[in-house]
């Protein structure tokens, strides 16, 4: 069997374009271009690469990108001050916290203080609730791209997620972010769904039994070959930094990527495959969020 690879850098080009285009009909409609506000508290190095990607992202569509660095010593109250001028500025329609946040600063409260109609990551409670019970609201980028990466996977190269009714689709991974939003956009399309994590028993047998299998549960290579059925579609969203003999290191997913590919009818690389969405997907929120809020 020959395994399709899910390309995702190809997808985001799509999708940003599609954004681009938007953005310029919103620019001659409304006078002004959708502002995007990203944050971030610290320098982990990780964290300054992506918010930087991110601002640049956002500026190469024609929106207005803008990238709040603040120090690590940062108090809880003057990032809570930032965002709420961020939330009363007419012209800021999308408002991202940078995850992880120093140890001192309380996450919850943090994320809760994005205005849900500008919470571009879609993690306030708001929209988790408008998900859940199957009503419109912005949805988390990762599983967005998720979703447009398994209409790429269709059987016969047909488009759209039809193909899903009845399929069983396990999710290994339980988070707000990706885990469970993940759950609920497989359910809209009528997936039979199983939400599994590290600590279910027999977590190989239950993977095996999956039509499609989407990894979130940040272990590098935990999805085995031998978990996979013939002919499954695997989503891998994890991202891991492991080290490699040479005393460098290498990005590698939550599934060991040959030994699945050996039996999957489409995977996702990484990298090249989920994470190039997740941005793309942060840019299409930002446009359905400012034509919401601008009549």
């Amino acid at each position: 069997m020959t395994c399709e690879l899910l390309d995702g850098k190809k997808l985001s080009d799509v999708v940003r374009a599609e954004v681009k285009a938007g953005v310029a009909d919103f620019v001659a409609e409304r006078g002004r271009a959708p502002g995007l506000d990203v944050v971030i508290v610290g320098d982990d190095p990780a964290s300054v690469v992506y918010t930087r990607n991110k601002e640049k992202a956002s500026n190469e569509v024609g929106m207005r990108g803008r990238l709040h660095r603040l120090p690590a010593e940062t108090s809880e109250a003057a990032l809570l001050e930032l965002l709420g001028r961020l939330a009363e500025d007419v012209t800021v329609d999308g408002v991202l916290v940078q995850l992880p946040l120093p140890k001192h600063v309380t996450e919850q409260r943090v994320l809760d203080a994005v205005p849900p109609e500008k919470d571009v990551d879609g993690f306030h409670p708001v929209n988790a609730g408008l998900l859940a019970s199957g009503r419109p609201g912005l949805v988390p980028c990762t599983p967005r791209g998720c979703m447009r990466l398994l209409a790429l996977a269709a059987p016969g190269g047909a488009t759209g997620l039809g193909w899903l009714g009845g399929a069983h689709a396990v999710v290994v991974g339980r988070s707000n972010i990706v885990g469970k939003p993940m759950a609920q956009l497989l359910l809209r399309e009528h997936a039979t769904v199983t939400i599994a994590h590290s600590r279910t028993r027999d977590l190989p047998a239950l993977c095996r039994s999956a039509d499609v299998i989407v990894a979130a549960v940040g272990k590098p290579s935990m999805v085995r070959g031998e978990w996979i059925r013939d002919g499954a579609v695997v989503i891998d969203v994890g991202i891991n930094r492991v080290p490699t003999a040479d005393g460098k290191s290498r990005l590698v997913g939550d599934v060991a990527f040959e030994e699945a590919r050996a039996r999957a009818r489409a995977i996702t690389p990484v990298p090249g495959g989920v994470g190039p969405m997740t941005i793309a997907c942060l840019l299409e929120n930002t446009l359905i969020a400012a034509r919401a809020r601008t009549p």
